[in-house]
């Protein structure tokens, strides 16, 4: 797959399937068995607003190359159309640079995916 090419929100959808893939896994790693629970968790991870606050983290700490805050960059600025009903969209476009992140790291180089998790300490 090209990624310079790619359109950055196909980007950011596949980005969100692998976190929220990664935090499943590591939810269930964690011993937590009831779905319920397993949910409710995963909610802590997955929201747009823990999504942006992430992110917030990964730039404030300068953990990010510039290539990877160009995609985020991307990602945020996408225009669209659409306006979330849970959360603002300052929010919601910082997380959708997250998930743009996150497929491009995917894509792209699977060992920098795995530093990037974990300093959100998921593995």
């Amino acid at each position: 797959m090209n990624t310079s090419t790619m359109n950055i929100i196909t980007m950011a959808y596949l980005g969100d399937a692998i976190y929220e893939l990664r935090i499943r896994e590591y939810l269930i790693n964690k011993g937590i068995v009831y779905v319920d629970e397993l949910q409710k968790k995963e909610i802590d991870y997955v929201s747009a607003k823990s999504q942006a606050k992430v992110l917030d983290y990964l730039i404030n700490n300068n953990i990010l190359t510039t290539e990877e805050l160009d995609i985020v960059k991307r990602g945020r600025n996408y225009k669209r159309n659409y306006h979330p009903k849970n959360t603002d969209i300052i929010t919601y476009k910082m997380s959708t640079g997250f998930e743009a992140l996150i497929g491009y790291l995917y894509i792209t180089n699977k060992d920098r995916l795995n530093e990037i998790f974990k300093y959100i300490e998921v593995e």
